[in-house]
């Protein structure tokens, strides 16, 4: 799915760059793509998704540390274990996003 989404972003963006159509057509674009951006069920379907990845990151952590051990970096570890707390206390993410 992701491949998909970047993929049609990447033709939107060709079609605005390369278009002859002038000011008018970017901004029916752009004001379409504000529509979808804020579409409650658009806007769900990629926090849930959010959520999960954090999940899945979670447990591969888990997973790998399992048997990797002590020679996980810190930094890894850091980072996973911030991702965890915040997952949990519902705080905002990297990006602003809520955690819902």
């Amino acid at each position: 799915m992701r491949y998909k989404l970047t993929f049609v972003a990447g033709l939107a963006l060709g079609y605005v760059i390369g278009t002859r159509a002038g000011r008018e057509r970017y901004e029916q674009l752009k004001k379409s793509a504000r529509q979808v951006a804020q579409n409650p069920a658009v806007r769900n379907t990629v926090e849930s998704a959010a959520q999960s990845g954090r999940e899945v990151a979670g447990k591969a952590f888990a997973s790998v540390s399992e048997k990797v051990g002590d020679k996980m970096p810190d930094s890894v570890a850091d980072r996973v274990r911030s991702l965890r707390e915040k997952s949990r206390g519902g705080a905002e993410d990297d990006w602003g996003t809520s955690n819902t």
